[in-house]
């Protein structure tokens, strides 16, 4: 690992400060905002909340905690996020990787996200990029996703309440789309979201699904 990769900033937010909550990622990225926003105001706007996701809500990713090895974790939707501005370049924040926290974003993208190239279609990747205060602003989920058929949860909830906003209580799937139509924010390809905020083109890579 390069000295870019693996340095950290004496003001990186830590993994263990953050609040956490299994399978609620969108939550998880919510609350790291709010510490941004709170702690580190002047970060706030190089800061961007990433969806991983696509049209069939199938995406792997690799390195991630509940993975096996080197085989990837197949997810309806993940949520990321983004600091550019930074020294060694852009980097990403994800509590449900294995990675460096905060990982350099060339890092993430060859190791987390690899390449579309030689995986089947319906498992290439898009991403809706959101600033964080938009994102802070605006977005609510009721919860409901993640409660079964008979009321019960599939993952115990966080211990504080839902987020919501004056308008909404329940707008998790605007997030989630892809549709560039929908919702709030930039939809990228992976390579156009790589050469955006990485300047370089997505890796080759010879794993698949």
């Amino acid at each position: 690992m390069s000295r870019v990769e693996s340095a950290r900033c004496e003001d990186d937010l830590r993994r263990e400060d953050c609040a956490y909550t299994s399978c609620y990622c969108e939550e998880n990225v919510w609350k790291l905002c709010d510490v941004i926003r709170t702690k580190r105001a002047e970060r706030l706007d190089q800061t961007s909340v990433v969806f991983i996701s696509n049209e069939n809500r199938t995406v792997p990713l690799w390195r991630q905690k509940s993975g096996r090895k080197d085989q990837p974790v197949i997810w309806d939707y993940h949520v990321v996020l983004l600091q550019t501005g930074s020294r060694g370049g852009a980097v990403v924040y994800d509590l449900d990787s294995e990675l460096p926290f905060p990982c350099s974003l060339r890092l993430y993208v060859d190791q987390a996200l690899r390449s579309d190239r030689t995986i089947r279609p319906e498992y290439h990747r898009k991403l809706r990029v959101i600033p964080a205060d938009l994102y802070l602003a605006t977005f609510a989920s009721d919860r409901s996703h993640m409660r079964n058929s008979d009321g019960s949860w599939k993952m115990a909830p966080p211990p504080y309440p839902p987020l919501s906003t004056a308008e909404s209580q329940m707008n998790l799937d605007d997030f989630i789309s892809m549709d560039p139509a929908v919702g709030r924010g930039a939809v990228f390809g992976l390579d156009g979201f790589t050469l955006r905020y990485s300047g370089g083109s997505a890796p080759s890579s010879s794993s698949s699904p």
